[in-house]
């Protein structure tokens, strides 16, 4: 990104994944070396790294990091969030900044500014409103080289954006939390604070993302918790609550011993908003009082991991 002036989307998208020449293998060593240091260089002025997961698409997850990210801004918390779906990201919009650009500066790029200050860096920054994020030429070739440029485009996302000063890093990862995402972040990562995994009541989901919480700790991912999404439909004319799933995600919880940080209604105003990338930031709205309460137990979790770390 760093090398880039202009922002034309199909330009510094290819850019980014072709920085790399995979024809001389001591060039990508000394490529990627010199990355990682600039990646933990940025990351070391960020306390908290997290990333929210699932297993299972459909489940809601960008809504819940999005939620999660304005909670933790409205407590007072210095707020970055990336969005590492690299085929379809949607952060952006629902934050308000679809069709913005990152500024590329000597010193790297800066991301746009969300609603609260949340910083925002996104593959959406980077494409026009149709643009598929994958294109014909060598990738077509090997699925090898597609992991590879995923991958550049992870380290880049965390190395050369300039995050500054946060206390708190969301990343967002794909629908499924594809097997290699996990432990690329965690790789990139190495002081990772944890995993928030997101699910709904569906006794399909929990399955999934019960293998989820189990693959994520055998990478060495601490899993924080879960948020079980969707446990009821909130009526949007008299706020009453209904079942939507029939499912048991405490018995799961309490099965993997992993806390239950939350349960959050399918709420249609609310995803509405989202919607129109107009987010609600209205405290006092219920659902967003439920987000409050997770974001809480976060960063209760993230703090005691942390402490408890330190004295090990």
């Amino acid at each position: 990104m760093s090398d880039t002036t202009a922002m034309a989307p199909d330009k510094n998208l290819k850019d980014i994944l072709t920085k790399l020449q995979y024809q001389d293998d001591a060039k990508v060593v000394e490529q990627i070396t010199a990355q990682m240091r600039q990646v933990q260089d940025r990351m070391a002025g960020i306390k908290y790294k997290l990333v929210v997961m699932s297993g299972k698409g459909g489940v809601g997850k960008s809504m819940t990091t999005v939620n999660l990210a304005l909670a933790l801004a409205r407590m007072g918390y210095k707020v970055g969030l990336l969005d590492v779906d690299l085929n379809g990201p949607c952060v952006p919009r629902m934050m308000g900044l679809h069709g913005q650009r990152l500024t590329i500066t000597p010193e790297g790029a800066l991301p746009p500014i969300g609603p609260l200050n949340i910083k925002v860096a996104s593959m959406d920054f980077f494409l026009d409103a149709t643009s598929p994020v994958r294109w014909k030429g060598p990738m077509d070739l090997s699925p090898v080289w597609l992991g590879l440029m995923e991958m550049n485009v992870i380290r880049e996302f965390l190395g050369d954006v300039i995050w500054g000063e946060l206390d708190y890093l969301l990343t967002d990862l794909p629908p499924g939390a594809a097997a290699d995402k996990p432990p690329v972040i965690a790789g990139f990562i190495p002081d990772l604070a944890g995993a928030v995994v997101v699910t709904t009541p569906s006794e399909v989901a929990s399955d999934v993302v019960q293998k989820s919480i189990t693959y994520a700790r055998d990478m060495g991912i601490n899993v924080l918790g879960v948020v079980e999404n969707m446990s009821q439909y909130r009526c949007p004319s008299c706020g009453a609550e209904h079942d939507l799933f029939e499912g048991n995600t405490e018995a799961m919880c309490g099965a993997l011993d992993v806390p239950l940080l939350g349960r959050i209604p399918f709420d249609r105003t609310l995803a509405k908003t989202f919607d129109k990338g107009v987010p609600l930031l209205d405290e006092t709205y219920p659902t967003l009082q439920r987000y409050r309460q997770i974001a809480e137990r976060v960063v209760t979790l993230a703090e005691y991991r942390k402490v408890l770390a330190e004295k090990l």
